[in-house]
Order: structure tokens, then C-alpha cells, then sequence
């Protein structure tokens, strides 16, 4: 599991045989063609972990926590939802929770392993709430108005802290961010201050008073709070200088523009379990044509007619890439420029109209939220107890914010032009953009930066 450990054999990573019946699925094993970083590849050539691993080790972290925490009733249930949580990543789309759950039951069904489950004592039937315990792990419920004030239906709420172990969505504080954080950190070459083994140590689950009653929470040590900021100190760090990196944005805009162009084309189509040919973006709603979808790249043939698509894949292998043109602190938007007759222009509708295409954003994962805020402790003279850790007891030295958001611009330069005419377009573009921050009271960085 850990980056650090020279551990081949997958008995060894999960030694539980009754979890290897899922990783022997090609809806799992399709997870070694995707990398784990995306586009980062390309700046960081030792960024090829892939989501595979990310799975495997879940597991392994789970393996470590189980110990101190949960009781064997449920650590199956536990291990498959960390298992199968990223099914359904692909390689420049990241696929929201839902989707994956999706994948989950096509893969059940298509390798006959509900009854599998069954012979292990998991109630996986249609009502069966070991199964819908995996669904709500993996994503929380959207029903707002639950009964007896309890949201989920897979456990009782006594059982509360189980959803915190998988995916928290109260404080962020979860299993794959401890195996992400030092998969990505190893991988990156950038160092991991987040000691994962003081978290394990420290743990316990706690009442905690909310609302007028007791419920029960994974609550640390209030001597841990500056480990727990470190989670997403780090977490900052690798969006900062790899995730929301300038060249990996331009390749990954780059391969979106190719699938887009790709997307109608005959020899693109996949087919779907009803037989139906789809096009790429509408995969997501067949398991049985997304399962085709991976990162291991497409081939466009010479004698197709996809000469632009080709051409972008062409500029990515040579990395003439788009050109990152200017970037501003305040907004979260990416524009692109597209070559024109008219001299390029900025205006708020201009921006307000690229608010779907792409953001870069930098914080500790809930917006401007401080997420300790959110989270509970324990003191030494009284472990059951759990509650909310006074700032005067948290580490003093933190940011005024929690959420940094920039403007980033692209110029999508065109293969014609000479080095010279590029070099004098992207100065009159750059003179655009830094004349709109200062008129609309943006905070200008360099591209270098």
C-alpha cells in the first residue's frame, strides 16, 4: 500500500481472499490505465501511479485503521466501498460519486458476485442493507428531509462514525486522502508532513452532543490538531504545484479539445450494452460502453478524417502547447482565447460565459471553510467525550483564508504562425489582460510563477 514498501503480491496488499473476486473484474482491473494525476504526467514524469493502486492501497489504510476502530461486523463492507470508490474514473474526466456506484452494481451483475457476497453473509439483495451501506459510503444520500432526522439506511445511527472512514463529508478527514496524500507525494517527489500513524494512534470514536443528542464521531486527540492541519496544508501544496499546474491545465484542455473533436466520428463510437452505438460523451450512461473508456489513449488513423484532432494530439507529443497568456488572483474561472479577426477583448460577460469550461481553485478542500472547524476532540481526562476544539487551543499560526482562487488565461496559439508572430500576438494578449485586472481590481501574477 504505502509508496514506500516494496510490496508486489497483491495477497500481501490485501490479504482478505474475499475481497479479490472485485479486483479480478475488468471494471476494476481497467483502473491500471488510468493514471491516478491525469495531465500531471506531463510535468511530472514520475506522476504514473495509476487510480488501481490508489484502490489497492485504500484497502491497506483500511487494513491499519480497522484495528483501532471498527469491529470485524462491518469491515467488509468498509473494505469494498474503499475498494470500488474511484470505478469510475477515466482519464481527463473525473466522474462524479454517483458514477461509480453505477459501475459498482454493473460489476456485481456482470460477475455474478452478489451471491458471493452472499456466501460471505452480506445482505446484498435489492432491500439488502449491507449493499445499500456500500452505495451510501461511497456517496451520501441527497434525500434532505429524512425520517427520525437519520439520513442514511445501510446503518443504524449509532453506527454513525462508519461514514466518516471512506468519504468524510463533514470535515474531509478520511482514508483516501491519507493514501492519496502520500501516493502523490512519493510519486512527485515532494515531501508528506501528514503522519498518518499519530492519526491511527490517536483515534477513537466519541460521543458527541449535537443537536440535543449523542452521536457517535471518529474524534482526535485536541494535542493533534496541527497533525490534522498538515492534511490539508498538503493537500494545498500538491493542487499548488501540480494539480492546478499551468502546463498540466493546457495539456488537459488540449486532450478535452480532441475528444470533443473525436466525439461524432464512426470510428469512435462504443457500443452499449443494448447495442447501441454512443459517442463518447454519452458513455457515462451505459457502464457497459464506459467500462471501454481508459486512459490508455486513442489511435487516430492517417486515413481517417480527423486531421484537427490529430494535429492537437501532434502539438501535446511536440508540447506546443496553449499558451498560458496571464493570470490574475479573485476568480475561479479559465478563458480561453480563440485566434480571431477582431482584437481579443475581456469583459465580465465575456468571463461570466467561461464559467463552464474550467477552474483553479486552492484551498483545504471546503471553499474559504476551515475544516478543523468542523471536526471533534477528545482531552486526555475524559477520552469519551468528543466536541469542537476552542481556537485558543488550535496551532495560532493560520491563514486568514482558507480559499484562493484565480483567473487563468489560455491562448490557443495557431500552428501557422511563426515564432515570431507568436511572440508578438501573446504581448499584445498579455497587455489585454493585465490593462482588464488593473480596470476590474485584479491582483496580477506572472505566468512564471
Amino acid at each position: 500500500m504505502y509508496p514506500e514498501n516494496n510490496i508486489t503480491d497483491l495477497r500481501q496488499l490485501i490479504p482478505d481472499q474475499k475481497l479479490h473476486c472485485l479486483c479480478d473484474t475488468p471494471q476494476f482491473q481497467r483502473l491500471r490505465n488510468i493514471k491516478q494525476l491525469g495531465g500531471i504526467y506531463f510535468v511530472y514524469p514520475g506522476a504514473s501511479h495509476n487510480r488501481f493502486e490508489h484502490s489497492i492501497g485504500y484497502v491497506h489504510w483500511l487494513d491499519e485503521l480497522k484495528k483501532s476502530l471498527i469491529s470485524d461486523q462491518d469491515v467488509l463492507c468498509v473494505q469494498i466501498a474503499g475498494l470500488c470508490h474511484d470505478l469510475a474514473s477515466t482519464c481527463v474526466f473525473f466522474q462524479h460519486e454517483k458514477a461509480s456506484i453505477e459501475m459498482f452494481k454493473h460489476l456485481l451483475v456482470q460477475n455474478g458476485l452478489k451471491e458471493v457476497m452472499k456466501k460471505y453473509g452480506l445482505k446484498v439483495d435489492e432491500d439488502g442493507t449491507d449493499l445499500v451501506f456500500i452505495e451510501e459510503m461511497i456517496e451520501k444520500p441527497q434525500d434532505k428531509k429524512p425520517q427520525n432526522d437519520w439520513l442514511y439506511k445501510g446503518r443504524e445511527e449509532k453506527k454513525s462514525f462508519l461514514y466518516e472512514i471512506v468519504s468524510n463529508k463533514k470535515t474531509g478527514i478520511d482514508v483516501d486522502k491519507f493514501d492519496y496524500l502520500a501516493r502523490d507525494c512519493h510519486h512527485l517527489g515532494i515531501p508528506n508532513s501528514f503522519d498518518h500513524q499519530r492519526f491511527v494512534m490517536f483515534a477513537r470514536v466519541c460521543d458527541v452532543e449535537e443537536d440535543r443528542k449523542k452521536t457517535k464521531h471518529i474524534c482526535s486527540r485536541d494535542k493533534e490538531s496541527a497533525n490534522l492541519y498538515d492534511i490539508f496544508q498538503q493537500r494545498l501544496s500538491i493542487h499548488r504545484r501540480a494539480c492546478q499546474h499551468k502546463i498540466k491545465m493546457a495539456v488537459e484542455i488540449m486532450l478535452k479539445d480532441a475528444l470533443i473533436l473525436v466525439d461524432d466520428h464512426p470510428d469512435f463510437k462504443i457500443k452499449s450494452s443494448k447495442g447501441e452505438m454512443l459517442n463518447i460523451s454519452r458513455a457515462n450512461g451505459d457502464m457497459e460502453a464506459y467500462t471501454k473508456l481508459t486512459g490508455s489513449g486513442f489511435n487516430l488513423k492517417k486515413e481517417s478524417d480527423l486531421e484537427k484532432a490529430r494535429e492537437i494530439l501532434k502539438r501535446v507529443m511536440k508540447r506546443e502547447l496553449y499558451r498560458c497568456v496571464g493570470q490574475a488572483k479573485v476568480c475561479s474561472y479559465v478563458f480561453m482565447w480563440r485566434e480571431g479577426n477582431s482584437e481579443p477583448e475581456l469583459t465580465k460577460h465575456t468571463i461570466l460565459l467561461s464559467k463552464s469550461r474550467f477552474h483553479v481553485t486552492l484551498d483545504y478542500g471546503m471553499e474559504n471553510v476551515d475544516p478543523i472547524s468542523k471536526a471533534y476532540f477528545y482531552r486526555k481526562d475524559n477520552p469519551d467525550k468528543g466536541e469542537p476544539i476552542p481556537k485558543s487551543d488550535v496551532f495560532s499560526v493560520l491563514p486568514d483564508w482558507f480559499s484562493d482562487e484565480m483567473l487563468r488565461v489560455y491562448w490557443k496559439n495557431p500552428k501557422e504562425l511563426t515564432d515570431e508572430q507568436i511572440k508578438t500576438k501573446e504581448e499584445k494578449f498579455k497587455k489585454v489582460f493585465n490593462d482588464w485586472c488593473k480596470e476590474n481590481g485584479y491582483k496580477l501574477f506572472s505566468c512564471s510563477d
